[in-house]
């Protein structure tokens, strides 16, 4: 059912990231909580859920590092009439656009940051993104 669905999106998106917080595990569960809420979606069955529920549900949409997925997530947001959670994603979005990742993973996940990269890190501070 939708809100099972949420439940299972919650636990592979939010909990991976709390539990394993800067190692590259926070990110292990990501394309599958992603495929799940795309499902969802596809269903039609998040249009069942509140709002807020919806807003979980689409999580995975904001943290994929692809800008297809993110042009998505700015309509899904954007139908949640809710200016926060969409200025949320698109300033996600931004950060995909600028740099085609989130630098804040970089060291997780062993990649190498750019002058760029390490520019906007300092400058973003203790930012989640």
């Amino acid at each position: 059912n939708p809100l099972g669905r949420v439940a299972e999106i919650i636990i592979l998106d939010q909990f991976s990231r709390q539990f394993f917080r800067g190692k590259a595990k926070a990110f292990a569960f990501d394309g599958m909580a992603l495929v799940l809420a795309q499902e969802l979606v596809a269903t039609g069955d998040d249009k069942t859920l509140t709002i807020d529920q919806r807003s979980f549900a689409y999580m995975p949409y904001m943290h994929s590092e692809s800008l297809k997925i993110h042009d998505e997530a700015v309509k899904l947001f954007g139908s949640l009439n809710v200016e926060a959670t969409l200025e949320f994603e698109i300033a996600h979005r931004d950060v995909i656009v600028r740099f085609g990742r989130f630098p804040k993973r970089n060291e997780a996940l062993g990649r190498i940051s750019t002058k760029e990269e390490k520019a906007y890190m300092e400058e973003r501070g203790d930012s989640f993104f």
